[in-house]
């Protein structure tokens, strides 16, 4: 009996199996910004700072694009059967996914300008971050805050947040730290707590924009320098959990080679 409290002890004190990346390859993008998977289409929302936001396939082919009330789109989530797209000056707006406007540009409650990345989580929560001030925002949909995380004060810093994805599978969230910060992959859990940290230098520099595809355990990146996406084969941290995408859709058509440095 003693045996057997000392070995579940010690697993108990083992460290949760950290965050995995494997690349894939890449496909190119001008000024990728903010991305979001759709399994409807299974497909890529991006946002890449110009009037338009545009639907890829896996593997980059456009579907559509079309344009939103706002001078321009810095960040685009995909919210219950449309879209959430911010302009990164304080003004959002909701859109079909055909392009039509569900309502007029508003603000949300608050001080929110530089909203860089947007998820929405199942019950219509908003997870928007910001790089100035740098932090993590939960709000309800009227943008109401919930909650606020100062991602300078955590360690490592996250000072240059950018884009953010939340994983269905355990409700982790990813967010990229920018070029002008660590250039690095942080992981949060469910309760927002950081789990660890990812350098992505090997892979390219700049990253502004990650979604998720659980149904394949694929991550994507959006590196604004080299100008293109990364895929990688990801596993969280403590594994993967059940997977409620089924879509049968491929990666066909990325391009291999040498890693950047």
């Amino acid at each position: 009996m003693r045996r057997l409290l000392v070995c579940l002890l010690a697993a108990a004190a083992m460290p949760a199996q950290a965050l995995e990346l494997e690349l894939r390859g890449f496909y190119d993008l001008n000024r990728p910004a903010s991305l979001d998977y759709d399994p409807t289409f299974c497909g890529l929302w991006i946002a890449n700072e110009g009037p338009e936001v545009i639907l890829v396939t896996l593997d980059g082919l456009e579907l559509q694009r079309f344009r939103s009330g706002l001078s321009r789109i810095k960040a685009v989530a995909v919210e219950g059967n449309g879209l959430l797209v911010a302009d990164g000056y304080g003004r959002y707006q909701r859109l079909s996914k055909s392009g039509d406007p569900l309502g007029d540009p508003f603000r949300l409650t608050g001080t929110f300008s530089d909203t860089e990345g947007i998820a929405v989580e199942p019950d219509g929560t908003l997870v928007m971050v910001e790089d100035d001030p740098a932090r993590i925002l939960w709000t309800d949909p009227n943008g109401h805050v919930l909650r606020e995380l100062d991602t300078s004060r955590l360690d490592p810093p996250l000072t240059e947040p950018q884009g953010v994805a939340r994983d269905p599978r355990n409700g982790h969230m990813l967010i990229v730290d920018d070029w002008e910060g660590s250039n690095s992959l942080f992981e949060f859990g469910a309760d927002g707590a950081l789990l660890g940290t990812t350098p992505l230098i090997a892979y390219g520099t700049d990253p502004e924009g990650i979604a998720i595809r659980p149904g394949s355990g694929t991550v994507f990146i959006a590196f604004d320098g080299g100008a293109r996406i990364a895929a990688f084969d990801y596993v969280p941290t403590g594994g993967a959990a059940s997977d409620p995408d089924t879509a049968d859709c491929m990666i066909s058509g990325l391009r291999s080679g040498p890693k950047p440095v």
